[in-house]
């Protein structure tokens, strides 16, 4: 195997492995930023013998261990934490073998609370979090947040700090302490379901494997406190977008856009379930809760048997009812595109001013310009605009796409 290929692989196991790599080894050593530390360690090593070796059978075991040894190593050299070095030392597997530790399934969600604690900002949480369960680097976190890559480190280095300076432990919290940590887990939760749904940057437009991860969660989430209706809205939204994974993306990999999706490839069972677990939000009281109308907002695509058939004036009016109960410059860009297929391009451009300061460095800002611009006849204005977009994206199928676009605009 090249060492090119190696890295690639090595970069993929990451994405797959790194949640739960951490919340296993958090579980270890009770300390979040020493399990992150560890795991890098462990993916170092696999950068430097995977090219030689070969890839393991498998390689999330693989990097367990090596993870695991070094924490021993590193207890070892601490002689008042000789305790701990017999208990790690006691769940090494045998000789060469490379076991995994006992099921993580419910680690991951307690790593989730603990980097979710309330002596972070909420900011901070949302960052750490990502950082750690999605795989995702600092750069992809802070385009995620429209802030500069320096700011986003500095904030996840601090978070790291203060939760080792508080002495938090890797627990799950209490049933008091759940409901102040709830809405900033379900936000992360979301965060990591849409970089799985449309990736920040990278060869693939959708990583299914985050969604799927995203959708665990919520269902974990949904049975742990089955009163809450934002957990069974967040839910059920995602799983109406996740209906259409399947069909966002050509057999090539090349970007397939919503109006002209292959309808039969949406998953109806996710459907089904995303279509019930909204009917129970609406139940429980949280039908105007901002989860909500967007499942709202994705059921009426659900419904859509056909592109023509959307219902856009009831998606439009819910993007207003979104803008009130959650308002954001992507809410009010969103609501843009639903108003320019209900009424037309001239009455959604005027609702693109004065989003260019808040939505600064956001590509998809001057992407939905460009279409409007197109719709308009201002093919020269909607070439420069679709240009623009593409230098903004770090997607490569994103920007393939643009530049596309930006190509077929004819003076």
């Amino acid at each position: 195997m090249t060492s090119t290929a190696a890295h690639r692989a090595v970069e993929a196991v990451w994405r797959i492995e790194a949640a739960r790599l951490i919340a296993g080894l958090a579980r270890l050593v009770h300390d979040v930023g020493r399990a992150e530390d560890l795991a890098q360690d462990a993916l170092v090593a696999a950068l430097e013998q995977w090219p030689a070796a070969g890839i393991p059978d498998r390689p999330g075991a693989w990097l367990m261990t090596v993870a695991k040894r070094r924490a021993v190593d590193e207890i070892r050299r601490d002689v008042t934490l000789a305790a701990k070095v017999e208990l790690l030392g006691r769940e090494l597997p045998e000789a060469d073998g490379l076991e995994l530790p006992e099921p993580v399934e419910d680690d991951v969600l307690r790593l989730m609370f603990t980097t979710c604690h309330p002596v972070l900002t909420p900011e901070a949480q949302a960052a750490l979090t990502l950082k750690m369960l999605a795989g995702l680097t600092t750069d992809e976190i802070a385009r995620a947040f429209l802030v500069p890559t320096k700011t986003m480190a500095q904030r996840i280095v601090r978070a790291k700090r203060t939760l080792t300076e508080a002495r938090v432990g890797f627990e799950s919290p209490g049933a008091d302490e759940l409901g102040p940590r709830l809405a900033t887990v379900l936000a992360v939760v979301y965060l990591v379901f849409n970089e799985g749904y449309s990736a920040s940057a990278g060869a693939d437009h959708v990583r299914p494997a985050l969604c799927e991860e995203a959708m665990r969660l919520g269902r974990i989430l949904a049975a742990l406190v089955p009163g809450e209706s934002e957990v069974h809205a967040l839910l059920a939204l995602m799983e109406l977008q996740a209906s259409r994974l399947r069909a966002r993306t050509g057999p090539d990999g090349a970007i397939v856009t919503l109006l002209d999706q292959d309808r039969a490839l949406w998953d109806r069972l996710l459907i089904h379930r995303g279509l019930a677990g909204l009917a129970r939000a609406e139940q429980l009281g949280g039908g105007a809760e901002p989860y909500a109308v967007q499942a709202a907002i994705a059921a009426v695509h659900a419904r859509a048997r056909t592109a023509t058939d959307t219902d856009w004036p009831r998606i439009a009016a819910l993007y207003a009812v979104l803008a009130r109960v959650a308002p954001s410059p992507v809410v009010d860009l969103n609501r843009a595109v639903a108003v320019s297929m209900a009424d037309g391009p001239a009455a959604a451009i005027a609702l693109l001013d004065g989003l260019e300061t808040r939505l600064s460095g956001y590509y998809l800002l001057p992407s939905v310009r460009g279409d409007l611009l197109v719709k308009l006849g201002r093919s020269a204005e909607a070439r420069t605009e679709f240009e623009r977009a593409a230098g903004l994206t770090a997607n490569e199928r994103e920007r393939d796409l643009l530049l596309a676009r930006a190509r077929d605009c004819v003076a």
